[in-house]
């Protein structure tokens, strides 16, 4: 197992997310119960030995509160990675059902606006920035002011990377390798969802660092949706589903960071115990059935509530 765990700070830096049952994972969904939470987890994910954290302009108010942990801590570069991500605005206001919760915008004039926003919120610590969810059909990567504006970035010390989504990610990713100048990928890889795996590889080869998000597919992988076989694989190993799930991830030689969404430290530590599980070609083979084609796993996706 050559990866280690990370956290991912999307659903604990607004009260709405798609996740399976999120809406319970909320207690006090207050901003200043909301920061409790999140310093609660993120304390358990840095005593677990967690260094990895990633936050997004558009996860409410996750740079905020990752940043008020890491000076409250004394935290910075030499002891933790921080990532963030631009491209999308939040606009839920702090409503579970608002009819709408982000907007995309991958225009270098958001970049520019979200760099000064999160730079006052994250300071020198910050050490990935990343475009949040780049597509082939947004022409982003193509895009010259927004290249530049990415240098300009890197020249003030913080790698460049890339998020990708939807069923063309390994497509987008091709892209972005042939065009060049990014430190970081960071694409969705789990036992439902397969597709970039390939280019996945060939970005690690590279040199680039690899990031793997929603490892457990939106819950999908956990008790609260895990298809039978995952459930018998868990009980065979004395084990959660969603700790199965995350030893898969982490079990990819090409993965560098496996991003735990835990909303609580219940689910952190479940997650965390992933990586005590041995993965071996029987657990390879009997859980490969799960995989489903690309467009059919987005698809999936796309009808998933925020709750």
């Amino acid at each position: 197992m050559t990866a280690s765990i990370g956290l991912g700070l999307a659903a604990l830096g607004r009260p709405a997310y798609i996740n399976l049952g999120h809406a319970a994972d909320v207690g006090d969904p207050s901003v200043e119960g909301m920061e409790r939470a999140a310093h609660e987890v993120l304390d358990a994910a840095y005593g677990g030995g967690v260094r990895a954290f990633d936050a997004a302009r558009s996860y409410g108010l996750a740079e905020a509160f990752l940043g008020h942990w890491l000076a409250d801590r004394g935290l910075g570069r030499d002891d933790v990675a921080i990532s963030s991500k631009w491209g999308y605005t939040y606009t839920g206001g702090w409503r579970m059902d608002a009819a709408e919760h982000e907007v995309k915008d991958l225009s270098a004039e958001q970049l520019w606006r979200q760099w000064r926003e999160t730079r006052d919120l994250l300071g020198d610590r910050l050490g990935l920035y990343q475009i949040h969810s780049a597509t082939l059909e947004s022409g982003v990567l193509e895009d010259r002011e927004v290249r530049t504006a990415l240098e300009d970035v890197r020249a003030a010390g913080v790698r460049v990377g890339l998020t990708v989504t939807g069923p063309d990610q390994a497509a987008t990713i091709e892209r972005a390798l042939d065009a060049g100048g990014f430190d970081a990928v960071q694409a969705t890889w789990n036992l439902h969802e397969r597709g970039a795996e390939a280019a996945l590889e060939r970005a690690h080869a590279a040199g680039l660092r690899v990031l793997v998000k929603e490892a457990l597919a939106n819950g999908r992988l956990t008790s609260r949706g895990a298809p039978a076989v995952l459930v018998a694989a868990a009980r065979e190993l004395d084990a959660t589903e969603d700790a199965v799930a995350l030893a898969a991830a982490l079990a990819r030689p090409w993965a560098d960071v496996v991003l735990s969404g835990a909303a609580s430290v219940a689910q952190l530590t479940s997650n965390l115990a992933a990586r005590d599980i041995g993965w071996d070609e029987e657990l390879e083979r009997q859980l490969a059935r799960l995989a489903e084609g690309s467009a059919a796993y987005w698809d999936t996706r796309s009808e998933l509530p925020w709750n």
